[in-house]
């Protein structure tokens, strides 16, 4: 049996030469960012919809934010609509 390295090993020791972060922290960190960008976009529209309204938003501005916000991702999704956004949130 092969002895493999771990996903990401690279990006790990990577994070802990550059950082004070000790290497299990710099594994939790490369996994966070990476669930991060694994998100759908009907779970991203869903989360920073949540976030938002909690930090006082209203709906019209919270829309325009996370229409604003999309295209901006790293793997940016197709363009929606507000009503489209609208409907992720409330089906």
């Amino acid at each position: 049996m092969l002895d493999r390295p771990a996903p990401h090993d690279d990006l790990v020791d990577h994070l802990v030469r550059s950082t004070p972060l000790q290497r299990g922290e710099a594994a939790r960190v490369v996994l966070d960012v990476l669930a991060y960008f694994d998100e759908t976009t009907e779970e991203f529209v869903r989360r920073r919809h949540r976030e938002l309204q909690s930090g006082g938003l209203g709906n019209a501005a919270i829309f325009e934010r996370i229409a604003y916000e999309l295209p901006r991702r790293a793997v940016a999704p197709p363009a929606l609509s507000l009503r489209q956004l609208r409907r992720i949130v409330y089906g």
